[in-house]
């Protein structure tokens, strides 16, 4: 079962394709081959704000680009 990769939370829900939010600590993520390829934090004003560097390696950076 899918994971945020934030707080460990099963409490997601889904706001598009291959892509999720979690209702605990306001993360959203993408999904891409099974793998989460890029985390987000939603702002108050409904802007993201990519929490790329904290979440994943360099390896799955070039991987989503």
């Amino acid at each position: 079962m899918l994971r945020c990769p934030s707080c460990n939370s099963h409490d997601l829900g889904k706001v598009g394709t291959n892509q999720f939010y979690c209702w605990n600590c306001f993360v959203e993520f993408t999904v891409a081959g099974g793998e989460i390829s890029a985390v987000f934090q939603v702002e108050e004003d409904g802007s993201l704000s990519s929490l790329n560097d904290l979440f994943l390696d360099e390896s799955d950076h070039q991987a989503a680009l």
